[in-house]
């Protein structure tokens, strides 16, 4: 309003009658961090860039499509012992059967396996930041160099790594973790989901291990054991061009080509055999004609089209067969955090952040890759060092759900659980954004009032979706600011407005006790 009118006339004043609103931010924006096929959009390179995203067919189209895995193949004397990648990475199984004993997995890109089933378990709007290419070998420096970049976005909420469990060690994954949750506890917005590495194996070892080497800000982070069994990899999606034989040029398919062969004719000690020896052999015509099938394939040429050949190989050859359920297998057991990143959505959608994610069921799953017990599971749960990691079991009659809403920081009454760890961070994160309207402001009573009126008109929306606990809003929460109440004279000398919010959070009946007593009979 102007000082003072000098023209006459009618003039109209508009006041506010109302505070101003906190929008509640988002609560389930992944950012995933990985190797990609490529990342280009319009021209631009995206490499260690974030780019937000919200469908799969987006991914595919600025990220690209599968990795190649490529498994190596021994004689079946060679040791049986866990592959190893090109970069010393374990395989992400052990063999222990026929046709497994000779396969080894190379480099295991999980990041876009994971966006499947992140989006098929309700994942939607997400961050990715490719760290590089498939012609790279999965390192600790560029996954680093991945994460600083989200110190300046803000929304996302959630932070993961699936290429983490893929590093050559256990200590070189713990790095990344812990890096995770020190980038967590200095951005205050977000939480990460990590994964145990080998967390395919048996809990004792695997799980002490993870302990040991994780560390700081566990109030950060939730962990989930053990790998899941998917059904994410289609078997459609293997063919004989994904095995790559030890040898190299012309004839590098012979001990392969040889082993499948004598699967098949048994008989037989060399692919190249002449009449007289079908003879001495008695070879049928159908088996001579199947030793000159697999003496061709010993000269297979990987850039021709395998699809004839993978047909023909399945049907004749039950080890082939079975080699490429092997590789199925092996690339079907993921670690969960990805999925678990898609329930966090869908539980945040459709009960809200406060509701615990637990007690739901993971979509594409086959079954756990250790099947635990409630003994196995106490230790998990309760360790005497807080480290919680949730479980994902499997019970009869009712499938496989996770079973566990804990952070590592499970000695804290504070932040023991995940949806209180996460309904903090955006009330936190909603109530400071809106609060950067007044900044400058006049640190006087309207400026207080102001402010208490519209956060308290936010947790007051919240209590009534059921997001605080109380049976009236004064025992679901208070906001305090003033002076002589959050504030000091010096405080106003100092240009500091000081606003306390107490919130009565939700926790999780995480142990249900039902008590049962006979009774005398009355009548």
């Amino acid at each position: 309003m102007p000082a003072s009118y000098k023209t006459p006339g009618v003039y109209l004043v508009e006041k506010d009658a109302f505070p101003g609103s906190v929008v509640e931010v988002a609560t389930a924006i992944p950012a995933f961090i990985g190797y990609t096929e490529k990342a280009e959009y319009n021209g631009k390179d995206l490499t260690n860039k974030p780019f937000r995203i919200t469908s799969f067919a987006e991914y595919l189209n600025i990220f690209g499509g599968a990795p190649s895995v490529r498994f190596t193949y021994a004689a079946e004397s060679a040791s049986a012992a866990p592959a190893e990648g090109e970069d010393g990475a374990e395989a992400s199984a052990e063999t222990k059967s026929e046709g497994k004993a000779s396969l080894k997995a190379k480099t295991m890109y999980r990041l876009y396996d994971s966006m499947r089933i992140f989006f098929q378990n309700g994942g939607a709007a997400c961050y990715i930041c490719s760290v590089g290419g498939y012609d790279k070998k999965i390192e600790k420096k560029p996954l680093f160099e991945g994460i600083a970049p989200f110190v300046k976005e803000q929304e996302p909420t959630i932070m993961l790594v699936p290429d983490a469990v893929s590093l050559g060690d256990a200590q070189e994954c713990a790095d990344i973790q812990n890096e995770l949750l020190a980038h967590c506890n200095k951005m205050q917005n977000r939480f990460t989901i990590l994964d145990v590495y080998d967390g395919f194996k048996e809990p004792l070892e695997c799980i002490n291990t993870f302990r040991e080497k994780v560390t700081d800000f566990l109030k950060y982070g939730a962990a989930y054991y053990p790998w899941i069994n998917t059904s994410v990899v289609a078997s459609s999606e293997l063919s004989f061009a994904n095995i790559e034989p030890e040898a190299e040029g012309e004839g590098a398919y012979a001990t392969l080509a040889l082993d499948l062969a004598k699967s098949v004719v048994p008989k037989i000690e060399s692919l190249d055999i002449s009449d007289d020896d079908a003879k001495k052999l008695e070879l049928t015509p159908k088996q001579k004609e199947l030793v000159s099938f697999f003496k061709a394939l010993s000269n297979f040429d990987v850039k021709k089209d395998p699809t004839d050949l993978h047909n023909t190989l399945t049907v004749v050859c039950p080890k082939y067969a079975a080699m490429m359920n092997t590789m199925s297998e092996m690339l079907n057991l993921m670690p969960p955090s990805a999925a678990m990143a898609g329930i966090y959505a869908r539980v945040d959608n459709n009960e809200g952040v406060w509701k615990a994610p637990a007690n739901v069921g993971i979509n594409g799953v086959v079954s756990p890759a250790v099947n635990l017990t409630n003994d196995e599971q106490e230790d998990l749960n309760v360790p005497l060092n807080g480290k919680a990691v949730n479980a994902i079991r499997y019970f009869v009659g009712d499938g496989i759900k996770v079973w566990g809403a804990r952070t590592l920081d499970g000695n804290s009454l504070d932040w023991r659980y995940v949806n209180v760890r996460r309904t903090m961070i955006m009330l936190e994160e909603s109530i400071k954004q809106a609060s950067k309207a007044y900044v400058f402001d006049a640190n006087t009573s309207t400026t207080w009032l102001t402010m208490k009126n519209m956060i308290g008109n936010f947790l007051n929306s919240v209590w009534k979706r059921g997001g605080l606990a109380g049976a009236t809003p004064e025992d679901a929460y208070e906001v305090h600011v003033g002076l002589g109440d959050t504030m000091t004279p010096e405080d106003i000398l100092e240009g500091i407005l000081r606003v306390t919010v107490k919130v009565a959070l939700i926790r999780p009946a995480e142990f249900i006790e039902l008590t049962f007593q006979q009774q005398q009979q009355k009548s």
